[in-house]
């Protein structure tokens, strides 16, 4: 799932910048997205 970052978090080794556009499993998004890490982009969204 693609979601927007809110803030800067590390992923799996990786640093994820808020303002940028991720791929993600979908259970990792739902639960940033419940929290207000991240916002749901569409997927024909840039």
């Amino acid at each position: 799932m693609k979601v927007k970052m809110n803030v800067q978090t590390a992923y799996h080794g990786d640093l994820l910048r808020a303002g940028k556009t991720y791929v993600v499993d979908k259970e990792t998004a739902k639960r940033w997205i419940a929290s207000k890490l991240a916002i749901r982009v569409e997927d024909n969204e840039k």
